[in-house]
């Protein structure tokens, strides 16, 4: 089983601690990560796009000019394609780029991400984060304790305001709960900096 150091908030050594094999230490699939990531970012469009086509534009009823005689190109109607305020051709029309993932790819994504982290050592594990106040001060003391210079995600293993939002004002950092951690977000992080207690969640989740 995978071991890294337990630290805490003023990045001192607590000893080690052990992950659960099967979440942290499997031989990580792209493929699956893949597939995930695709979904997530499909599913975040919104298919909102759209442009009159020339049926559906407003005139354009009679013929500009007789079919012979004038020199000109024949044309039945104002609103062609080809005319300035005439419909557009193939016009985009709402529609879902939603993309469906079964549940076993899910989770092997989850884990093949964590274990992605822990290979490269950019899991960090910490006994607890909480702060009495909300100080965006406090976050980044934190960060620089755990000499942590490069974008950082902070898994808690519940939603908790004050952390929130002292991290939030960080450039480059983010907090988040194992309810609402995807693979999308842990990849466009460097550094996953987990509570100890978030492991465990994650360990009841997928184990």
């Amino acid at each position: 089983m995978p071991n890294v150091v337990l630290f805490n908030m003023e990045g001192k050594e607590l000893g080690n601690y052990e992950l659960n094999d099967a979440i942290f230490g499997i031989e990580p699939s792209m493929s699956a990560i893949h597939t995930v990531v695709v979904s997530h970012l499909a599913n975040k469009r919104q298919g909102t796009q759209s442009a009159l086509t020339r049926a559906e534009v407003r005139g354009g009823g009679i013929k500009p000019w007789r079919q012979k005689g004038t020199g000109r190109a024949r044309q039945g109607s104002t609103r062609s394609p080809q005319w300035t305020g005439g419909g557009v051709v193939f016009a985009p029309k709402p529609r879902t780029y939603k993309k469906s993932v079964n549940k076993k790819i899910k989770a092997l994504a989850m884990k093949s991400a964590l274990s992605s982290k822990v290979a490269d050592n950019n899991l960090l594990v910490l006994d607890s984060i909480a702060f009495d106040e909300i100080k965006t001060k406090k976050a980044a003391d934190m960060l620089k304790n755990l000499k942590v210079e490069t974008k950082a995600l902070v898994v808690l293993a519940e939603k908790d305001e004050n952390v929130y939002r002292s991290v939030k004002n960080i450039e480059g950092a983010k907090s988040t709960f194992v309810g609402e951690l995807n693979v999308y977000e842990m990849l466009k992080y460097d550094k996953l900096i987990i509570t100890k207690d978030a492991v465990e969640k994650l360990g009841e989740v997928y184990a």
